[in-house]
């Protein structure tokens, strides 16, 4: 699979707009393994080769073990506390909204677990994620790490 164009080259003022709500979502006050966890998760549902390397990488370099990330795909049988389970539940309804939208359940358990605040960049967290995903994958955007 070789890259279409690079997106940033093309239109950094995009580029700039996204990382400047990443930087909200780093920011956040969220738990930054939480972040991690996210954003692993959304870049699993969504099949983005760059994003689940880079970000698993991320997220054992800040100490996440490679066992809860190797069982993230089934977080809800996997050693997760009740407040990640409720963020990945909610991450993946906001990722999946083309095939319902959040369920009134997801959405008491992420209010049981988070904040105003809190769910508010829990959100925008999966909102990102999603959007660099999107960006990687039209676009083709190669990773040097898993070249040939």
């Amino acid at each position: 699979m070789s890259a279409r164009l690079d997106y940033n080259a093309v239109n950094p003022q995009g580029t700039r707009a996204l990382a400047g709500l990443q930087q909200y979502v780093d920011h956040s006050g969220l738990e930054r393994s939480l972040i991690d966890l996210v954003n692993v998760r959304v870049s699993q549902i969504n099949g983005c080769a760059y994003c689940i390397r880079l970000h698993t990488e991320e997220a054992v370099a800040r100490g996440e073990s490679h066992r809860r990330l190797h069982l993230l795909r089934v977080w809800a049988e996997g050693p997760f506390s009740a407040r990640e389970r409720a963020a990945l539940r909610w991450a993946e309804a906001v990722t999946a909204v083309n095939h319902a939208h959040p369920s009134d359940d997801a959405y008491t358990e992420a209010r049981a677990q988070f904040d105003d605040q809190d769910l508010v960049a829990l959100t925008y967290a999966a909102i990102a994620m999603n959007a660099w995903n999107r960006l990687a994958i039209a676009f083709r955007k190669p990773d040097p790490a898993l070249a040939g």
